[in-house]
């Protein structure tokens, strides 16, 4: 996951949880550096200078070459000292593919809560768990605070490949250029289909055709990965919307997850051992997880077609924004696989 946007914008609520998120983003403001400066300065390690110079050559392409936002983001930079920018909490009930939504101003209500201290999205995610629901802890290299502040380069990136690194800067910005309140799947899809677009036309035009074929096989594998997880999301709303007893409903949610794990080792076979989904399985299967990925992905074959059938990312922008005013129902109908994701 990468939005987590309701950190910066729930700051007219009141309690711990905002304390901490206000706190966060101070944090993360005071450890902002223009990118410039961090460039001339001496002691900035090559490493990190290289992966400046490639952010703020792809910020530049957002702009100039996909219609994105000219904010102030991405024009700084902020090491943070920590292997992750936030950490997201996502809870579905246990039987149940629904995630939980938290509700805040600006923001609207979103599938995640996110916290800027680990120890509190664990605390958060055992409270939840002793409710009786499945929930996760994810860590998030970035967020997007839709363009109501500047957001920085955060050192959670600069070990990324070039695709990702890039790819993200084109999402977050993508969520600057239109965010609909309160529908997590449609803004997700709309800045990943922004960002694969992207991605396919920086490379072509840095003439990197050997990394284009690698990121199309990628995607593909991508693809395939979202595909297997929903058939089991099929399988388990079958099995949640029948009468089975809750002890024997979780006999078989357990049966069907581990059906999911050994269907995957066919699927791994298929990719030649390729193992970049391997961490993802290492983890405990549940709800919430399956809800995670959803969030993302069950929009994407629909804005997809819009952008084929738009021919250009300006007519798509224009065609998303006229889905935008729609009721959130009639644009999952228009455009969101059927799902239950938020």
């Amino acid at each position: 996951m990468r939005a987590a946007a309701a950190l910066a914008l729930s700051l007219p609520l009141t309690g711990c949880y905002v304390m901490q998120a206000a706190g966060g983003q101070l944090d993360v403001m005071a450890r902002s550096r223009p990118i410039p400066r961090v460039l001339d300065d001496p002691t900035t390690p090559d490493a990190t200078r290289s992966r400046l110079e490639l952010a703020q050559q792809a910020r530049a392409f957002a702009v100039l070459e996909l219609a994105l936002p000219d904010s102030g983001s991405y024009t700084s930079y902020a090491d943070l000292g920590r292997p992750y920018a936030v950490w997201n909490v996502v809870a579905t009930p246990e039987f149940s593919l629904v995630p939980l939504r938290w509700c805040f101003p600006v923001a609207g209500c979103v599938s995640y809560r996110g916290y800027f201290d680990e120890a509190a999205a664990n605390a958060k995610a055992w409270q939840l768990a002793a409710r009786g629901n499945d929930a996760i802890v994810e860590g998030v290299a970035t967020y997007s605070t839709l363009g109501h502040l500047p957001d920085p380069l955060f050192s959670t990136m600069l070990g990324w490949s070039d695709t990702r690194l890039v790819g993200t800067i084109f999402h977050e910005l993508a969520h600057e250029r239109l965010y609909v309140s309160g529908d997590s799947g449609f803004n997700e899809a709309f800045a990943s289909v922004v960002e694969h677009a992207g991605v396919r036309r920086w490379l072509a035009a840095q003439g990197r055709q050997k990394d284009l074929e690698a990121y199309e096989r990628s995607r593909r594998r991508q693809a395939e990965f979202v595909q297997l997880l929903g058939r089991s999301r099929a399988a388990l709303s079958h099995l949640y919307e029948s009468t089975l007893p809750a002890p024997e409903m979780r006999i078989e949610k357990n049966r069907e997850f581990g059906r999911l794990k050994f269907e995957y080792q066919g699927l791994r076979a298929q990719w030649a051992g390729f193992s970049g989904y391997d961490a993802w399985f290492a983890r405990p299967l549940d709800n919430a997880r399956l809800a995670s990925v959803a969030t993302y992905h069950d929009c994407v074959p629909g804005l997809e077609r819009e952008l084929a059938a738009a021919g250009s990312l300006p007519v798509f922008y224009a065609r998303a924004e006229s889905l935008a005013k729609l009721t959130r129902e009639a644009r999952r109908a228009a455009v969101c696989e059927s799902s239950p994701s938020g």
